[in-house]
């Protein structure tokens, strides 16, 4: 990295079943098991949704990025972002992500182009590229 720009910090105490906490007190939440994975669910949150949460807020951001750069006005974005871990042929844990993305006020076809175009600018996109499956469907 050649310039750094921002760092969290987050402390996670009991991993699944534990707390997470930012180092500007912003981030404060119980972790969960999903009862789908054999915990107890209920309130608290788990690696899978703050994984969700955290790549589409910044694919959302780099959706901007793409929109300002080719300097269309979009009337409003929303992505939603389902994260699924799973186990491979080998049987080692492995995460997918599938992102529903609307564009709203922008034809569906270069609603597609710029959805494409923020994949090459969204960090969190190159940190799973070829690592993970990730899906986009632009969707009205």
């Amino acid at each position: 990295m050649e310039k750094k720009l921002y760092t969290a910090t987050v402390t996670v105490e009991g991993g699944r079943a534990g707390k997470a906490v930012s180092s500007d007190g912003a981030l404060d939440l119980e972790l969960k098991v999903p009862q789908e994975l054999g915990g107890p669910g209920g309130h608290g949150s788990n690696p899978e949704q703050l994984f969700a949460a955290g790549f589409a807020a910044c694919f959302e951001g780099a959706l901007g990025v793409v929109l300002r750069q080719k300097r269309i006005k979009a009337e409003g974005t929303k992505i939603t972002s389902r994260v699924t871990i799973g186990k491979d042929v080998n049987d080692s844990f492995v995460l997918s992500v599938n992102m529903d993305i609307s564009i709203k006020g922008v034809e569906t076809s270069v609603a597609k182009q710029i959805v494409e175009e923020a994949h090459d600018v969204c960090p969190y996109s190159r940190a799973t590229r070829g690592n993970i499956e990730v899906i986009t469907n632009v969707v009205d």
